[in-house]
């Protein structure tokens, strides 16, 4: 609003003074009659042209002015803002760089200290996997131990009857088994039944 008003002064400061400046372009010429007004039309006629042109642009550029400074303000302010995550991204970067031999460290320390539990649980494991496998071992020997003294008995009892066999068929005569029937029968008659 102010901007115009000032651009409509100037003008008419401008038209006035291109007016006072033909009167006396006029005067001091002096000659001829039609020369003057026609030399004075050209200057109103300049001075109508100029204003137009002037206020033509004084309406038309400055809000193409204003929008422009706003798109590049808004380009500047988009562009610190970028410049200021970046720096802010670069802080970070930096920082990280300059705690990841700490971080290695750290890591190596607890790979270390995994390892080492690992290892005590794997042997651990291995010896409770072995005790399991000794007491499975002699729990099979002892029953290998019994199947075997079964067996030993077994054969031990068919060689004692096979002995006993053939001892009583070589000492079995047949006198002696008249005897023993006879032995037997006389058991039978004594008994209540």
């Amino acid at each position: 609003m102010k901007l115009r008003r000032s651009i409509v002064a100037s003008l008419f400061v401008c038209s006035a003074l291109l007016f006072f400046a033909a009167a006396a372009c006029a005067a001091d010429e002096g000659g001829g009659a039609s020369a003057a007004p026609t030399e004075l039309f050209k200057w109103i006629n300049f001075a109508i042209v100029a204003a137009a042109l002037i206020w033509l642009f004084g309406k038309v550029l400055p809000p193409a002015f204003r929008a422009n400074a706003e798109k590049i303000s808004s380009s500047i302010t988009k562009a610190q803002a970028a410049k200021a995550k970046a720096e802010r991204k670069l802080r970070d970067a930096e920082q990280r760089l300059a705690h990841l031999e700490e971080e290695v460290r750290g890591l190596r320390e607890q790979a270390q200290k995994d390892a080492a539990e690992e290892a005590e649980r794997i042997r651990a494991l291995a010896k409770s996997d072995a005790a399991k496998v000794a007491v499975s071992a002699k729990a099979e020997i002892e029953a290998a131990e019994r199947a075997a003294r079964i067996e030993l008995k077994t054969l031990a009892a068919k060689l004692a009857v096979d002995g006993a066999e053939a001892l009583l068929a070589k000492q079995l005569t047949p006198q002696t088994q008249d005897a023993l029937i006879a032995g037997f029968v006389k058991s039978l008659q004594g008994s209540p039944n």
